[in-house]
């Protein structure tokens, strides 16, 4: 894992890159190794820094792992929900926050996949501030398609007969699985196949 740059006393614009970076490689090795366990120590010791370079981002591990959470969650919210508030309301947005979804597993922005689904079930039995910020963005999230859903639905995007809450889970189960699946066996053909289903899933009202 590559070490972050230096940086130079003084340098508030330099410290919060290099804050930044140590965070990204963070996040990276959590979707990989696992939240629970990460710490200044052991991050020091991935990134080939001293344990007092790193702390001195830290007061603590809750602290780094916080800041992690909400470092993959900035990453997230750019290059996949973005993307969707920039095309018209509706039944595009729906159908471009999945496909941006698919392509920022494709990009392989972590190692672990999608950094929320690889630490969501590890830290569910871990109660404390780092789950529950974890479970704020999977709740926002979830509550972002299904206001896209009922957005198109009103519309008259989407047939009557759907219900958002519904068709939210579905969807948020579908992308999730492709996520497993991609991870597991890195297959970009999963992605595809993920793709498809939506993309079925989500056909017009009338068509």
């Amino acid at each position: 894992m590559p070490r972050p740059h230096s940086v130079q006393p003084g340098s508030p614009a330099g410290g919060k890159r290099t804050r930044n970076a140590i965070l990204h490689a963070a996040a990276s090795l959590a979707s990989v190794d696992g939240l629970a366990g990460l710490s200044i120590g052991s991050l020091a010791a991935a990134l080939g820094m001293s344990k007092a370079s790193v702390g001195a981002y830290f007061g603590s591990n809750t602290e780094l792992q916080l800041a992690t959470v909400a470092e993959a969650a900035r990453i997230f919210a750019e290059e996949v929900v973005q993307p969707a508030l920039a095309v018209p309301v509706g039944l595009a947005q729906l159908t471009t926050v999945c496909e941006a979804f698919f392509a920022h597993l494709e990009r392989r922005t972590f190692p672990g996949g999608c950094f929320m689904a690889s630490v969501a079930l590890e830290m569910g039995d871990h109660p404390g501030p780092v789950s529950d910020l974890i479970a704020a963005f999977q709740s926002q999230f979830g509550a972002l398609l299904r206001d896209f859903a009922a957005t198109a639905l009103a519309q008259g995007e989407l047939p009557g007969s759907e219900d958002p809450d519904r068709l939210a889970f579905e969807l948020n189960g579908i992308i999730f699985a492709a996520d497993t699946n991609f991870v597991l066996h890195d297959d970009p053909a999963v992605l595809d196949l993920g793709r498809q289903i939506i993309h079925q899933r989500l056909r017009p009202a009338g068509a």
